[in-house]
């Protein structure tokens, strides 16, 4: 089977390679469509902290099961989403029902192969039906559900005034699902183009990408600050920024990681009260919340994906893009029979 290795940071090429066989509670599975995500172009790039090389990427899946175990309740031809994030169901996280931060969990595509492929064994038990649903649509919960994780970790609710800083996929899905929850949502980006886009995607309100954004920001909220501000920038310096967006008893969610120390000035945390949250990854209730929204028609699929490739071609695309992103939304990956 093919299947595209990224060797190196900056090096990918097309391997052949034989077809996995299945582990016990394993099922064989055909990616069908696989999402780019920025994660991808961080490994491309080698600016993911937590990647060994060389490594198949690809976490983001709609795929069509070819094998699967007795009694798993799945059979050959079933078209199913992916959760990646295989989680080890015994520590402390897990016990607590939070397998997204299970101490010992393992991505696929970032700290086992994933799925830039023609074929894969995964658990059975991490895949989910979607009757209805296109394989585009399929493709893209995995992405949205680190919004959709996001805007529930905040609490965000009606009544809160958030701001979304970063309007990439994860950002976009991160306003989409505050929206849904009822917040008043703003978006900022520095790509004034990202911005505008992320606005006309989500309903949100773009804040000025030129000029003082603060200033912007204290006009959209009365002068009050943010009540929730999301960062989803994987900007180090953005995420430091972030704190002078909030309201006096708001909530700062850095949804990206970065390698470096992220530092700040405690007097002002104190003085407003702060509450400062990481998420990380998502649970199977997200992956739900973003199917129903889907099948409610809350969710623009068809707009969010703007570039198209197949395996053989993402050799070159994804090197492109990773520096090309104007008018890049989300890409995806084709692969055939």
């Amino acid at each position: 089977m093919d299947v595209l290795v990224c060797s190196a940071p900056g090096e990918l090429k097309l391997e052949r390679r034989p077809v996995p066989r299945p582990r016990a509670g394993d099922a064989l599975v055909k990616p069908r469509r696989i999402g780019v995500c920025g994660t991808d172009y961080h490994i491309y790039e080698g600016r993911h902290p937590y990647l060994q090389y060389p490594r198949v990427m690809g976490h983001e899946l709609c795929v069509e099961v070819v094998e699967a175990p007795a009694r798993s309740g799945f059979a050959p031809g079933d078209v199913c989403i992916v959760n990646p994030y295989l989680a080890c169901g015994r520590c402390v996280a897990c016990r607590a029902g939070k397998p997204n931060c299970c101490v010992e969990v393992s991505v696929l595509g970032v700290h086992q192969d994933g799925g830039m492929c023609e074929c894969l064994s995964l658990p059975a038990a991490n895949l989910l039906r979607a009757p209805g649903l296109t394989e585009d649509q399929c493709a893209a919960v995995e992405f949205l559900a680190i919004g959709a994780h996001a805007a529930r970790r905040a609490a965000a609710a009606a009544g809160d005034r958030a701001l979304v800083i970063g309007a990439g996929p994860i950002g976009i899905g991160v306003a989409i699902f505050a929206r849904l929850s009822g917040a008043a949502v703003a978006v900022h980006d520095r790509d004034a183009a990202r911005a505008r886009a992320a606005e006309a995607l989500t309903g949100a309100t773009a804040l000025q990408a030129c000029g003082d954004p603060r200033a912007a920001s204290l006009e959209f909220t009365g002068g009050d600050g943010f009540d929730v501000v999301f960062d989803a920038t994987g900007n180090a310096r953005s995420m430091e920024a972030g704190f002078d967006f909030v309201a006096h008893g708001g909530r700062l969610v850095f949804v990206s990681v970065v390698r470096e120390l992220i530092t700040f000035a405690d007097a002002e945390f104190h003085r407003k009260e702060m509450t400062l949250l990481a998420t990380r990854n998502a649970t199977g209730g997200d992956f739900e919340r973003v199917i129903d929204a889907m099948r409610r028609g809350q969710v623009p699929v068809d707009r969010l994906i703007t570039h198209r490739t197949t395996l053989a071609g993402a050799v070159d695309d994804i090197p492109r893009w990773a520096v090309a992103k104007s008018g890049l939304i989300k890409a995806l990956i084709e692969v055939g029979d």
